[in-house]
């Protein structure tokens, strides 16, 4: 069983930045890929970013590659989303998970078992 909690989401102005962060409870955390994503209100959830059990390998949506850097820290059970030069477009609720093993970047959501709530994300221009 493993537990996400999201964290660091806001209204923010276009151009800015914000730091997602999603803590995970239990033991098997360094064992797992951790994704990210997001769902804007009326549309399908889409994958944002997704990082092996060690880092080793990243995945990111087109729309995201350049601005958005996924990162994480096994010692503190953490996934973090740095999300730069912010667009109107990125506004979603955005949701970590975690995925069914470590070996893979999945960008689906049926290879992931465990969700967190979400963090809301509002980006103005």
């Amino acid at each position: 069983q493993v537990q996400l909690v999201e964290s660091g989401g806001g209204l923010v102005q276009a151009g800015a930045s914000l730091r997602l962060s999603c803590a995970a409870s239990g033991r098997t955390f360094s064992a797992i890929t951790m994704g990210w994503f997001r769902q804007a209100p009326g549309k399908e959830r889409e994958f944002v970013a997704a990082i092996t059990r060690n880092g080793g390998s990243t995945h990111y949506q087109d729309s995201v590659k350049g601005r958005f850097t996924i990162s994480r820290d096994n010692a503190k059970n953490t996934v973090y989303l740095q999300m730069n030069s912010l667009k109107p477009e990125d506004t979603a609720v955005y949701l970590c998970a975690a995925g069914r093993s470590g070996f893979y970047t999945y960008t689906r959501q049926y290879d992931y078992n465990y969700w967190g709530q979400g963090t809301q994300v509002t980006v103005f221009s």
